[in-house]
């Protein structure tokens, strides 16, 4: 530890960069995407230490804290408005086919049949009258591996 202090104390923004390259790396290990922002923060506060802001072991340590505690909540913003978790999935590929049209290929017996979409065969489920096989209907939903659909 005498070590540490020692560095800090001669040569503080070292101590800094070291630390933010040191998160840095565990991040690119284990891509945890927690420990981004702290690298960041020690980064911060190694380019103000250089600069000449001497502060102080107990207030950088303070303000290595405030930065990575503002970094992460700004980045959750951020990446909740760019990447908002309620968005469909690209890979769910029956959500993809909501809005398409489909053509029965099974009889619907008690609101259930089989439909062909987008290249494949799909179980399907209609609520009301029933489309002959060869007619076409939409698809309004998706559950797994069964669709939704309503006549066209």
């Amino acid at each position: 530890m005498d070590a540490i202090l020692s560095v800090h104390a001669s040569q503080p923004w070292w101590f800094w960069l070291a630390l933010g390259v040191a998160l840095l790396a565990v991040e690119a290990a284990i891509s945890s995407e927690w420990l981004l922002w702290p690298a960041v923060a020690a980064g911060v506060v190694a380019v103000l230490t250089a600069l000449g802001l001497r502060l102080g072991l107990g207030a950088e340590l303070g303000l290595f804290a405030v930065l990575t505690a503002a970094a992460t909540l700004l980045s959750r913003r951020l990446i909740q408005r760019v990447n908002p978790g309620d968005a469909a999935d690209v890979n769910d590929r029956s959500v993809r086919l909501v809005g398409q049209r489909a053509q029965v290929v099974q009889p619907f017996v008690d609101g259930r049949g089989r439909v062909f979409v987008s290249g494949a065969e799909w179980a399907a489920e209609i609520d009301g009258d029933a489309p002959l096989p060869g007619q076409s209907v939409v698809v309004a939903d998706a559950s797994g591996a069964t669709l939704k659909v309503r006549a066209d």
